[in-house]
Order: structure tokens, then C-alpha cells, then sequence
């Protein structure tokens, strides 16, 4: 091995290209505070103002809007699970524990999905941060960097100088932080992460008097129909589902299996729950479910307060998706005899993400990258589910982890057709009774794998190196 790429394995601290020991593993309450920051993203406003029908559309009403997000947040919360147990006894990034079910190149092929769907939602964030401060400076110097109209995307505002630059700044934060690795993200999120769950709870209550009270917004929430619950379902899982498998990357430094439960409930028992019913209360009160800008329009300090405290929140969640994605690149490049420092990668994803950011990708693009992954993405934990729980039967003999073919057939086939099975029913045969399709397409793809792996040359591998180690497959 070259003396630089030994030395980049020596320095690999993240664990990118190796499994994280137990003596490296973080304090449990630090991770809980991660996974608050983590879970804590406009989207789950943005649910709660779906399901209430926010612009006109169907909605449900409110105990139609419950039993949604705890079914849909409960799901989430088992599929989490599932995987965060796999990183915690493994101790295996989501790179490194699919090469059991894909294969060391194979692995290749989801990698590469995650790393698309990390870099997006980074830009996404990055938008999202740039456009409150936007609105909360306004545009005094008069200048336009980009109209999305120039391309075709008339009903687009135009990015503005002071959104430009409020992108691109925040961008460049992010992307340092998460340049430092677990720690930074830790260090961001313990303080903002109590703050921001307090400030969510407090301007729920206001937006909720501002309409008139609870039995104002009783009588009004009640009047809402059209969705259905299992659409509403739908609208649930689907804000979610993809940062559901990202969560590998995080649980790996967990120190038992309660801290990995205790992290996945933090995200979408406590979190998401919170920002879901926080976001209906103020789609029916005051016809707005983003609380920020709701804040702006109040007071100069209230508005700051409410900028300073999104820009906090969306902090957090965006360290995770800039310093996941450098898990996803880095061992795509590994697998063709290239070795890349991490920190390296986070930078060129926070380059690119911060550009594309700074460019309206969150305005353009935002709704349909998320729509296209979400039916796509989540069929790549389907291989590494039923691999680990149904055919190996939690034993993983991580000793092989450098020894695993190049490709697996039976992980490669089966999410390739889950992924495109999700994308079938999202866009060709809708589900009956609005079911997900991306979380169907899950359901599918482990099914199918557990079919057709004593079918295949994996199994022929398998066995003979179990019986090795004693074990009948």
C-alpha cells in the first residue's frame, strides 16, 4: 500500500473506511441532542401546513392529522431502528455494512443515490437559510444576481444580492463545521438543539391565541376534508424516509442499543411530531405554516430572533447532510483504488452544494428532487435489512468486511427493481388508498432479496465462509 494512502486510513478519525471501536464511541446524551438537531428541518412544517390544507388543497382534520403522523412517524421510527441497530453492533458506516448485501463495488450503485440525495438537500438548506434572510433584510441594494424567469421559471422570485450572499455565507459555515467531523456537529447541536424545541412550542401557542384560541381553531381544523389517511401517510413518510437511512452513519458511534432507540425516538417521536402539529396549528390559525415568517411580521427583534433561531436549527441538519455525504463519495472512490481525505470531500460537496444553493435550486428544483428520491431512495435499506435480520441472522463476520466480492448480485437486482418500482407507483399506478410508494417499494425489495438469495452465487460464497466460522446459513 502507498505510504499516503496508509496515512489516510492512520487519520481516517471519522471511521470512514473502517468500523468505529467502542473506545471511540460518543456519550449517549450527545447523540440524542444530534438526532433533535438532525430531525429538526423545515419540512416538518411543511407537513403540518400540508395537512391542513394549506393554499387550498385537501386536508384532514385534526384527529385525522394525528393518527397520520403517529403512524407515519412511527414507521420511520421502526425502519430507524432496524438500521441503527446494524451500525451500532457493526459500527459500520451505511457504506461499509451494504457491502455485505451489494457488494464492495456494487455498493457503488446506492452510494451513489445517497451522495445525489445529500448534496441536494444541502443546496436545498442552504436556500432555505438564504431566502429568510432574504425576507428579513429585503433587497435595499436593488440588485439581482439570478431571475429563475431567464430559464424558463417565471412564478420564481428572483435571488436577490443579500440572498445570494446570506447563501452563500451560511453555506461556507456549514461546510466548515462539518469539516471537523461528529464532534462539531455535537458541539452545534447540544446548545441550539433545547433552544430551538422551546421556541417552536412557544410560538405554536402564539399562533394558535392569534387565531382565536383553541375552539377557533377546533371549529376550523374540523371543517378540513379531501386528503384522506392514507395519503396523509404518505405526506409523512415521504418528508422523511431517505434521512431514515442516512441515520446509519450517525447510529455507528452510539455506545449500546439503547442509545440507538433513544436517538431514533428523539427525531421523529419528539422532534418531527412537534414541528408536524406546530406547522398545522399554523396553516388553520393564521393561514401560515412557516413560523418564521409569521415572526417576521411582528417586530424587528422578534424577527430576528426568528431567523437567528432558523438559521440555528437548519444548521444542525444540514452538518449531518454535508458530512454524510463525504461517507457516501469516499468509499465510491476507495472501491477504484483512489483514496480521498474525507475532509477534502466535505469541502467540494459544500462548494457545490453552496453554489447551487446560492442559485435557486431550493426554488426550482426543491419539490421534485424530493418527490423523485423519496420514491427511489428508500429501497436501498431493503438488501441491507433483510441481509442482516432474515438471511445472516444479526451475524456479520466484520473480519471479511475487505473480502466481500465485488458484487453481489442478489442486493444490486433486488434495488434495482424496488427503485424502480417506487418510481412506478409514484408516477405510473398510484397505490391504493394513497399508500407510500417508496416505503411499499421497501417492503418489496427485502421480500425479494430473502427470494432469490439461495438462487444466486452470493449464497454459494456465504455458506461456505459461515461454515468456516460454524454457522448454517
Amino acid at each position: 500500500m502507498p505510504t499516503q494512502d496508509r496515512k489516510l486510513i492512520e487519520q481516517d478519525s471519522e471511521r470512514m473506511l473502517s468500523p468505529v471501536p467502542l473506545s471511540e464511541r460518543r456519550p449517549t446524551w450527545k447523540q440524542i441532542l444530534v438526532w433533535v438537531g438532525f430531525g429538526y428541518v423545515v419540512t416538518g412544517l411543511f407537513v403540518g401546513g400540508v395537512l391542513a390544507g394549506f393554499g387550498g388543497q385537501p386536508g384532514v382534520p385534526p384527529e385525522t392529522a394525528m393518527w397520520a403522523i403517529f403512524l407515519g412517524m412511527g414507521s420511520l421510527f421502526v425502519l430507524t431502528s432496524l438500521l441503527g441497530v446494524m451500525a451500532q453492533k457493526t459500527g459500520m458506516s451505511l457504506a461499509l455494512v451494504s457491502r455485505y448485501s451489494y457488494g464492495k463495488k456494487g455498493v457503488n450503485i446506492p452510494m451513489v443515490v445517497m451522495a445525489l440525495l445529500t448534496l441536494g438537500w444541502f443546496a436545498s438548506i442552504t436556500g432555505m437559510v438564504g431566502q429568510i434572510w432574504g425576507s428579513f433584510i429585503g433587497n435595499p441594494s436593488g440588485t439581482v444576481v439570478f431571475d429563475p424567469a431567464t430559464i424558463g421559471y417565471s412564478g420564481i422570485p428572483a435571488i436577490t444580492l443579500e440572498i445570494f450572499l446570506a447563501c452563500m455565507i451560511s453555506g461556507i459555515v456549514f461546510t466548515v463545521t462539518a469539516y471537523y467531523g461528529i464532534k462539531a456537529i455535537e458541539a452545534i447541536a447540544i446548545p441550539v438543539a433545547p433552544i430551538i424545541l422551546i421556541i417552536a412550542i412557544l410560538v405554536g401557542i402564539g399562533m394558535l391565541n392569534e387565531g382565536g384560541g383553541i375552539d377557533a381553531f377546533w371549529t376550523e381544523a374540523n371543517a378540513i376534508g379531501g386528503l384522506g389517511l392514507g395519503s396523509a401517510i404518505t405526506v409523512v413518510v415521504g418528508s422523511w424516509i431517505a434521512g431514515a437511512v442516512m441515520g446509519v452513519d450517525l447510529f455507528r458511534f452510539n455506545k449500546n442499543i439503547a442509545a440507538v432507540f433513544a436517538g431514533a425516538a428523539a427525531c421523529f417521536i419528539f422532534t418531527n411530531p412537534l414541528l408536524n402539529v406546530v406547522g398545522y396549528i399554523g396553516a388553520v390559525s393564521v393561514g401560515q405554516f412557516n413560523y418564521v415568517e409569521w415572526m417576521l411580521d411582528k417586530s424587528l427583534l422578534f424577527a430576528l430572533v426568528g431567523a437567528l433561531a432558523w438559521t440555528a436549527s437548519l444548521w444542525t441538519t444540514n452538518n449531518a447532510e454535508l458530512y454524510c455525504n463525504s461517507l457516501y463519495t469516499g468509499p465510491i472512490f476507495s472501491s477504484y483504488g483512489k483514496l480521498i481525505d474525507r475532509k477534502k470531500l466535505v469541502l467540494w460537496a459544500g462548494i457545490i452544494g453552496t453554489i447551487l444553493g446560492s442559485l435557486a435550486f431550493y426554488q426550482i428544483f426543491f419539490a421534485d428532487f424530493i418527490t423523485v428520491l423519496g420514491a427511489a431512495a428508500p429501497p436501498l435499506a431493503g438488501p441491507l435489512i433483510a441481509d442482516y435480520y432474515f438471511v445472516k441472522r444479526r451475524q456479520y463476520i466484520t473480519e471479511n468486511l475487505d473480502s466481500e466480492p465485488d458484487y453481489r448480485t442478489t442486493g444490486i437486482l433486488a434495488f434495482v427493481i424496488g427503485g424502480a418500482l417506487g418510481l412506478f407507483f409514484q408516477y405510473v399506478m398510484p397505490l391504493p388508498y394513497g399508500l407510500p410508494s417508496g416505503l411499499f417499494a421497501l417492503l418489496i425489495t427485502i421480500v425479494l432479496y430473502v427470494a432469490i438469495y439461495k438462487r444466486t452465487s452470493d449464497y454459494v460464497y456465504d455458506v461456505d465462509l459461515y461454515r468456516e466460522k460454524g454457522i448454517t446459513l
